[in-house]
C-alpha cells in the first residue's frame, strides 16, 4: 500500500469548504481525471475516472462523516483498492485548512512507476489547488446535493 497526504489553505469558512467537498457530483469540475461521480445513496458513490490513460469505474462507501470536520471513504466495488480521509480545520473564521490523506494499492507497472516518482502526490496537489480556486471563486458551495450521513 502507498499513501499520499497533502494540505491546502482555502480562503473560505470551514462550513463552505466542507459543504462543497461533500457535493461529490461536482468533483469533475476540479479533479483532473474524474469523469463522473454519482451519489447512489447517503453513503455510496459511484466513480468513473480516466487517469494517465487508464479508465476505472468503482464504488466508494463513506465510512465516516462528521460535519465541518471530516469525510472518510473506502472502495467497496471495482478494480481499485483505496481508502482515505479529508479533514477540515478552521484556521480562523474565514480560512480553512483542507488535508487529504489517501491510501491506495498501485496496480500494474504504470501505476507503480507513477507512485515511485511522485506523480500521484503531484496529481493530488493539483486537485487540491483546483479545489481552492473553485471554491474561492464561488465564495459559497454550489452544485449537486450534499451527502449527509
Amino acid at each position: 500500500m502507498s499513501q499520499v497526504m497533502e494540505s491546502i489553505k482555502v480562503d473560505v469558512p470551514v462550513r463552505i469548504a466542507y459543504n462543497q467537498w461533500t457535493r461529490f457530483e461536482t468533483f469533475p469540475l476540479f479533479m483532473d481525471g474524474v469523469r463522473r461521480v454519482e451519489q447512489v445513496d447517503e453513503t455510496l458513490t459511484h466513480w468513473v475516472t480516466r487517469i494517465g490513460g487508464v479508465d476505472r469505474e468503482f464504488d466508494a462507501e463513506i465510512s465516516e462523516q462528521i460535519p465541518d470536520e471530516r469525510v472518510a471513504w473506502i472502495t467497496v466495488d471495482g478494480d481499485i483498492e483505496q481508502s482515505g480521509v479529508v479533514t477540515f480545520r478552521p484556521i480562523d473564521p474565514t480560512h480553512t485548512e483542507v488535508t487529504l490523506r489517501m491510501d491506495f494499492d498501485p496496480d500494474g507497472l504504470a501505476e507503480n512507476i507513477a507512485d515511485t516518482f511522485g506523480f500521484i502526490d503531484r496529481h493530488v496537489t493539483g486537485d487540491l489547488k483546483r479545489f481552492k480556486t473553485f471554491i474561492e471563486e464561488r465564495g459559497t458551495e454550489g452544485g449537486a446535493r450534499s451527502a449527509q450521513v
